[in-house]
């Protein structure tokens, strides 16, 4: 009798890994991330240590996403004077994402092909419940985040970047001349510090 022929065993292989180990003992889940495995500590010494514009900016240290997000945030108080700390916490956390992916330039984002944006939201609303927060911020300061994002961005090209103006507004537009920023990149530990303090300031009562 014909013995049937025997079936190949197959092993599955195991699922990539897709979290991260924080220095705070916390697994962040990044396609799934929850709030309760999200440290202000984490975010401050991951911001402070990803350089913007890929590191290619002058100084003895690079120009960090946690010192980007104070100048923003403190650009958001001379837009939006009226503003109370919840928003002005939406402004200091605007990139908190990237304290895990990292400050992925523009151009790039758009040639990659995938939803980037949507990846991106997910940390966003992490974040934002971790704190108090909406999920997303409201349209309005949404927009208002943006445009200080973009004053920045404009003052980092020019003074760190290697931009002239000429480029620089016409990629940035030009600033309010309300706004004025002389920028030194500092050093990360200085920088880190800095992000928790004034985080704590906003989180904690006057």
């Amino acid at each position: 009798m014909a013995r049937a022929p025997s079936k190949a065993v197959t092993k599955q292989a195991p699922a990539p890994r897709a979290w991260q180990r924080m220095l705070s003992g916390r697994r962040l889940d990044l396609l799934d991330p929850s709030p309760l495995d999200i440290e202000i500590e984490d975010i401050a010494h991951g911001l402070a240590r990803v350089a913007r514009w890929n590191g290619q900016t002058i100084g003895a240290h690079a120009f960090s996403v946690a010192q980007h997000s104070m100048i923003v945030e403190e650009i958001c108080r001379k837009l939006a004077p009226e503003w109370d700390r919840s928003r002005r916490l939406m402004a200091l956390l605007h990139d908190a994402p990237e304290y895990v992916i990292g400050d992925m330039i523009s151009p790039f984002k758009a040639a990659l092909g995938i939803d980037y944006k949507a990846f991106e939201a997910k940390l966003e609303a992490a974040v934002h419940l971790r704190f108090g927060l909406p999920a997303h911020p409201p349209a309005a300061v949404k927009g208002v985040i943006k445009r200080a994002d973009i004053i920045c961005a404009y003052f980092e090209a020019t003074q760190l970047a290697g931009f002239t103006e000429a480029e620089a507004k016409r990629f940035f537009g030009a600033p309010p001349r309300t706004i004025k920023f002389k920028l030194t990149p500092l050093p990360t530990g200085q920088v880190q510090e800095a992000f928790v303090k004034r985080f704590r300031s906003l989180v904690e009562p006057a």
